[in-house]
């Protein structure tokens, strides 16, 4: 049986997405949060692709920083990638997690690296 912060976190995720959706011109940025680290998706809804990845499992030296650190380093590597590919404007999905902490770092790192949204 599914506790009631991850059942709260589903409703949330559900009523976003029914506004949120990535297209070839404006892909969606989702992410996601476990215990143990933080990923980050660029996904194209209509061909139901991902355009690219990052996670703080693919950096090195994350033994040093913080939480907050590692999530902006990934918002980074995932704009970085982005540009790689030639995405330069995306539609954030918090994906049912508040929008502070950690996704609000992730977000941040991505603008400073270079996404528009």
């Amino acid at each position: 049986m599914a506790s009631v912060k991850a059942d709260r976190r589903q409703r949330l995720k559900y009523h976003i997405r029914k506004r949120v959706a990535g297209s070839q011109e404006r892909p969606r940025l989702s992410v996601f949060r476990s215990n143990t680290g933080i990923y980050a998706q660029i996904i194209d809804d209509i061909k139901g692709i991902t355009l690219a990845s990052a996670s703080s499992k693919d950096l090195e030296g994350k033994k040093e920083n913080t939480n907050i650190e590692i999530a902006q380093q990934v918002g980074k590597k995932i704009a970085e990638k982005a540009q790689e590919a030639g995405i330069q404007a995306v539609v954030f999905d918090r994906n049912g997690y508040l929008y502070h902490g950690k996704v609000k770092a992730l977000a941040d790192g991505a603008r400073e690296g270079g996404l528009k949204f």
